[in-house]
């Protein structure tokens, strides 16, 4: 079963952990929330960059969860759409024993003046084939 759990402050990466949980037929879960489930399938973890960095809450639970074994898609948003908060979990799922067949990230508005609009509908497309590619469907 595949599973989306993600870390949002402002709601852009909910916005793209939504379109990949509805692509999966699946419900997207908040970090704060969220347990793993049983480890077939492909885990999608996501977050938000502050600081350069994932969301604490995403850090913890990364930390607090065994990923050996499991296949763990990472994506995630920020201002500048660099993708170093995906770069920081995969280092982190990886030490924890996870395979990650992918990664996804776009831009996401922040405040009102950096990255205004995004994600934007091609930044919602892209998640959505992002999740068919990694879920093999």
């Amino acid at each position: 079963m595949n599973q989306v759990i993600y870390d949002s402050r402002g709601g852009n990466t909910r916005k793209v952990a939504e379109a990949i949980a509805e692509e999966l037929g699946v419900a997207a879960e908040d970090v704060g929330a969220a347990s793993l489930g049983p480890a077939d399938g492909v885990v999608f973890l996501g977050s938000g960059c502050y600081g350069g960095k994932p969301g604490e809450q995403m850090v913890k639970f990364i930390e607090a969860n065994d990923f050996l074994g499991r296949r763990v898609a990472l994506f995630g948003t920020s201002a500048g759409g660099a993708g170093s908060e995906v770069k920081a979990m995969e280092a982190a799922v990886k030490e924890k024993g996870a395979e990650v067949p992918g990664k996804y990230f776009c831009k996401g508005q922040m405040a009102v003046i950096f990255s205004r609009g995004h994600p934007n509908p091609a930044d919602i497309d892209a998640a959505r084939k992002f999740a068919r590619e990694m879920a093999g469907l």
